[in-house]
């Protein structure tokens, strides 16, 4: 039997219900280059990554940021700290969604205090995700900086927010969907784009 794509292993996950005819806009190999790609950029836009915090941002965002803390780790010889930062509580549509679980927040010993931290996520569209991050990040101490990187960037953004690293730039229509599939999370790695299927919910980020 022939593997599937990871875009066939998503649609198919999506069942008859579910947005159809999902092509794949980024391969494992243009991850890869897209990640050393955006570690190459943190390296040089922190003088060599000196006092750099990577906080991934649930789901795929956490193990995006453990890639470049371990793609900064080979370029500069040396480990980057790295974690996770759960923005559930902060999210501006609690009141219009179901509950939803909490997330894990893990933050490196030295915590953020004084350090550049760099917020990773997988999708940046609205924008309202990664407010919802500004404010998690605030209770957690006071950064010197905050910056973001995310892997897909797809516009339709309602808030003033601005990816300072960027994987690609997707431009999409409103009724379409990015999805990102990693190993980690979904058994390979493919970015993906499809329609949304009527009555599907529409994506938050």
């Amino acid at each position: 039997m022939c593997a599937m794509k990871p875009e066939q292993r998503y649609e198919a996950r999506s069942g008859p219900g579910g947005s159809g005819g999902w092509k794949a806009v980024l391969t494992p190999e243009e991850i890869r280059r897209a990640l050393s790609r955006i570690a190459h950029e943190i390296l040089e836009r922190t003088h060599g990554g000196e006092g750099v915090v990577l906080l991934g941002i649930p789901t795929r965002g956490v193990p995006l940021a453990a890639r470049l803390a371990a793609r900064i780790g080979e370029f500069e010889g040396s480990e980057v700290a790295h974690g996770s930062l759960d923005v559930t509580m902060h999210r501006d549509d609690l009141r219009l969604r179901p509950a939803r679980a909490l997330q894990r927040t893990e933050v490196p010993p030295d915590g953020v205090d004084g350090k550049t931290v760099v917020l990773v996520d997988d999708v940046l569209y609205s924008g309202r995700t990664i407010r919802a991050a500004l404010e998690a990040l605030n209770e957690l101490g006071r950064p010197r900086g905050v910056q973001l990187a995310v892997l897909v960037d797809r516009g339709h953004r309602e808030l003033p927010i601005r990816a300072d690293y960027v994987g690609k730039n997707l431009p999409t229509a409103q009724r379409e969907m990015v999805r990102v599939l990693l190993e980690e999370t979904d058994g390979a790695d493919s970015v993906v784009l499809g329609q949304q299927a009527a009555g599907e919910e529409a994506d938050p980020r």
